[in-house]
């Protein structure tokens, strides 16, 4: 099966971009996955096809219509039904290595490109199956760039894109956790050398050394991460938390 993306933005023209490319164009070649654009600007009614207007109630910038975005989604959504749909926004939720795992054992996805001062609110509650989602707490001069990268994370999980199967579990965030330190050869260099234990040969002693750097690394480089992991694994299985 083929993985289907489909993207709403004014500049389809973006797209594949660096996304043919690398491992995600080698798929894109082999099938694996496909991309179609839908051009925004085609839904507008008037004669200069206008997609946007000031902000009700006064302010800097321009937003995107509720009635040509509307348009829009209701094609895509009709050229996939099944598919789940992105709304790419600062105001949304940062996407998580987990919702890209979701979405790349799926049909596909649609993603819809923000620009200007954003949407008008009435489409998410038009829409209600849309998921507003941003790329990190980051602002961007429109949604393009983080539709390549969402896409990107969600090619290199289909079957057969990356060599080793092991390739897309043992990363960082599969487990929660930032993955452990990496290193090749040479073995020394500028007087840095390789961990000793990763020349052991000693798998269990390498395997317990990458766990406790995983978990010493997140917990000084990413906190948040570390307290939702501890809170996750101090979870019983019935989904209570417990008491301290």
């Amino acid at each position: 099966m083929t993985f289907a993306a489909t993207v709403l933005t004014l500049y389809p023209e973006m797209f594949p971009g660096p996304l043919r490319l690398s491992l995600a164009g080698r798929a894109l070649e082999e099938q694996r996955w496909s991309i179609d654009t839908v051009q925004i600007r085609d839904f507008a009614t008037d004669k200069h096809r206008t997609v946007d207007d000031t902000p009700a109630g006064g302010g800097a910038g321009m937003v995107l219509k509720a009635d040509v975005i509307g348009a829009a989604l209701d094609h895509a959504i009709t050229m996939q039904p099944r598919a789940p749909v992105l709304a790419m926004t600062p105001r949304g939720r940062p996407i998580t290595q987990e919702r890209i795992r979701q979405i790349s054992a799926g049909p596909g996805v649609t993603i819809l490109c923000g620009r200007f001062e954003g949407f008008d609110e009435r489409i998410f509650d038009a829409f209600p199956q849309v998921e507003e989602v941003s790329l990190a707490d980051i602002v961007l001069s429109g949604g393009e760039p983080a539709a390549l990268a969402i896409l990107d994370a969600c090619i290199r999980l289909l079957p057969g894109v990356m060599g080793a199967p092991s390739s897309g579990t043992e990363e960082s965030f599969e487990d929660g956790l930032l993955e452990y330190p990496q290193f090749t050869r040479p073995q020394e260099w500028e007087g840095r050398t390789i961990p000793e234990v990763l020349r052991s040969g000693d798998h269990a002693k390498i395997a317990a050394w990458r766990k406790q750097r995983s978990e010493d690394d997140t917990r000084l480089r990413r906190p948040d991460l570390w307290d939702r992991h501890c809170d996750d694994r101090d979870r019983p299985a019935s989904g209570a938390r417990r008491k301290d």
